[in-house]
């Protein structure tokens, strides 16, 4: 309440002095205009100095001015101070924690005022979303580390109680849950860092397809053994990048068509277009729904439960390439393969550098 009389206040004085001063200056001036006409063109009978008719006549028009002066500044401060009580009420609300507080803008007759009302509504909606997401993301995170944690926790208490032989076998089956929990966390921490870019780049001239043939030569027996047969389509390109991680987001795109797509063929294929350089992983089949596409690279997402799938995975794969072409300065797409299955590319900008000069 005091903020909206400090504020009426003051715009009530404003309004006042400038209808007064306003007035002052019009019957003055007028007056010295006059005076100045007169010295310069005498008459034979030239007026004297102010009458008290003249003074008033001014009085009389200060005294019906300033009612309507109060009037318009009382209607125009009642018109500026709804959206912004509205606007203090609502940041109040967020503060102590309310972030589905909204302000409203009143009839919208002030532009610049019902722009800053739905400027700040933008970001109170986004500070939701933002509070929502992590929520989400915190509880999916808990529930992905559970999962291996509980797992460990009661085979080593099997272990001690006498329950399971600490074996060959049973120690290699612990191994593969820490191995598991390892890539999670590496994941979180690779995603975490990109969205605060603060993810560290070894930036250098690589030369793509000789990095993915001798990638290819790794992965080719354990995808045969899968029932995948690797091909690959390269052109001889260049590209600023760090080795490691394009190695990381190849390696995702191939171990992510593996666990999701039917047996058959799976082609990695580097070309140039336009000035970019595109890498992409291709499968077979089934590829995605519109509704799946549309959310695949979100952290946490898995496909179709239906369709093809190989046991393992933590929704973070796609995530983790799109953190690294995007901090790249690139970044990823999803489209249908010619075949039907499913076409990741990564999307980097092509070095000026020429492969001789690479070698050189």
């Amino acid at each position: 309440m005091g903020f909206r009389a400090g504020l009426s206040r003051q715009i009530l004085i404003a309004m006042s002095a400038i209808t007064v001063i306003a007035g002052l200056l019009v019957f003055f001036g007028t007056y010295l205009a006059y005076m100045a006409i007169v010295t310069l063109y005498p008459t034979p009978e030239p007026d004297g100095w102010l009458t008290s008719t003249d003074l008033a006549i001014l009085g009389t028009l200060i005294l019906v001015t300033l009612p309507i002066a109060a009037m318009v500044s009382m209607r125009l401060a009642g018109r500026i101070l709804e959206p912004l009580e509205s606007l203090a009420w609502s940041a109040r609300r967020i503060t102590a924690g309310d972030l589905t507080a909204r302000a409203s803008a009143g009839d919208r007759s002030l532009g610049e005022t019902a722009g800053l009302i739905d400027d700040f509504n933008t970001m109170a909606q986004r500070l939701e979303d933002m509070a929502a997401d992590m929520a989400l993301w915190n509880a999916t995170i808990a529930h992905e580390l559970r999962t291996p944690l509980t797992i460990l926790k009661g085979r080593l208490q099997g272990m001690i109680d006498g329950v399971f032989e600490p074996d060959e076998r049973s120690l290699q089956g612990l191994i593969l849950q820490v191995d598991g929990l390892a890539r999670l966390v590496e994941d979180l921490r690779t995603v975490t860092l990109a969205d605060s870019g603060h993810l560290d780049l070894r930036i250098e001239p690589i030369r793509l397809a000789q990095e993915i043939a001798q990638m290819a030569e790794l992965m080719a027996h354990d995808l045969l053994a899968k029932g995948f047969r690797l091909e690959l389509d390269l052109a001889d390109l260049v590209v600023d990048a760090d080795a490691t991680r394009i190695r990381q987001a190849l390696l995702a795109l191939v171990t992510n068509a593996r666990r999701h797509a039917a047996a058959g063929r799976i082609t990695i294929r580097l070309a140039e277009d336009d000035g970019e350089i595109l890498l992409g992983v291709a499968d077979e089949g089934p590829g995605l729904s519109p509704e799946m596409a549309s959310r695949v690279f979100d952290p946490f997402v898995r496909g179709d439960p239906a369709g093809p799938r190989e046991p393992g995975g933590n929704g973070l794969g796609l995530s983790v390439v799109r953190a690294i072409v995007e901090a790249h300065g690139g970044r990823l797409r999803y489209r249908s393969a010619p075949g039907g299955g499913a076409l990741f590319e990564m999307i980097l900008v092509k070095t000026k550098r020429s492969p001789a000069a690479h070698d050189a």
